[in-house]
């Protein structure tokens, strides 16, 4: 897979404050790639120089393999956090007058137009004016903006910010189907729900330095802690029978397995749930055999860190 963007050792300054230090990332072609960081991290710095608002100070972006340029303007779509309408101007011209300045034509603006719009229920906004539009059905116009001329690059900044849990499941489904049908994507976003759901790959930013990133799947592999979480079930729906299993299950662990009380959850009547981190020289499957003896094996799935908890370890440790 080859890299649509490239921003290679970019720096930018602000007087005596570093936006940007030497910061490098490759986005793949055809890839959902979310940018992350904490609030300061310098993730709207990045995304300013790619969309040419300002310049780094040193270093390169490349954007399909040539020196970013004012011609990639109309290959790059941004739908920024703080949205940019024009509250007063109806939404049907303000659609059509910002899809032209993007290089389409009037007739292309209006049939592309037409398709988002009945694709996304809004045709009876057409002569509505911005203003009179709900915050999510703004966003929704911007949405359109951002995507109206097929650019190969979009960047979308918050997009779900102000959309109710339904419009949300629906613009993140047409942001993969947009990289489905061949676009690249970035995307810069504090929901590590959404990351999970959408991103191929990420770059994990912290005060103005990049301190992770890859492929999302290798990364949590990579901070896998052999950590397993098992169910075990008692022939006996008894309060009793959790208590002599939780005992049996304790007495009878080595030190290897570092059991506590702690580790155990009830989750109804005959059933356990605990938590194991297994030793160096020991395998899953010898918690399995030490385990089932002691009941019945109904539950047994590796541990995997989530976005978050990666993003939490990594920016504290940082």
């Amino acid at each position: 897979m080859t890299d649509l963007l490239v921003a290679d050792h970019i720096h930018k300054k602000y007087g005596k404050y570093t936006a940007l230090n030497d910061l490098s990332i490759q986005v793949p072609k055809g890839s959902v790639f979310g940018l992350l960081g904490p609030n300061g991290a310098g993730k709207t710095t990045l995304i300013r120089i790619i969309n040419q608002i300002t310049m780094p100070d040193t270093g390169k972006v490349y954007l399909d393999g040539e020196a970013l340029d004012q011609k990639h303007i109309i290959n790059i779509g941004y739908m920024p956090e703080e949205r940019g309408l024009y509250k007063s101007m109806k939404v049907g011209e303000q659609v059509i007058y910002l899809a032209r300045l993007k290089g389409l034509t009037k007739a292309e603006a209006k049939e592309r137009s037409a398709y988002w719009f009945n694709r996304l229920g809004m045709m009876d906004w057409w002569n509505k004016k911005i203003q009179e539009l709900s915050k999510g059905q703004a966003q929704k116009v911007q949405f359109i903006v951002t995507v109206l001329h097929k650019p190969k690059l979009l960047i979308f900044d918050e997009p779900f910010s102000g959309f109710d849990p339904i419009n949300a499941t629906l613009i993140k489904d047409e942001i993969l189907k947009l990289r489905d049908d061949g676009a690249t994507i970035l995307f810069s976003t504090h929901r590590m729900e959404s990351v999970e759901q959408m991103c191929d790959h990420i770059a994990l930013m912290h005060k103005s330095n990049k301190v992770l990133d890859g492929r999302l799947s290798d990364i949590k592999r990579a901070y896998r802690t052999n950590t397993f979480e098992v169910g075990i079930q008692t022939g006996d729906d008894s309060v009793q029978s959790l208590e002599t299993l939780k005992k049996n299950v304790l007495e009878s662990a080595s030190d290897d397995w570092q059991l506590n009380a702690a580790q155990f959850k009830t989750i109804n009547e005959n059933d356990l749930k605990l938590q194991v981190k297994i030793p160096d020289g020991l395998s899953p499957n010898d918690l399995l055999g030490f385990l089932a003896n002691k009941g019945t094996i109904n539950h047994f799935v590796e541990v995997v860190p989530t976005a978050n908890d990666i993003f939490i370890q990594t920016i504290n440790a940082n």
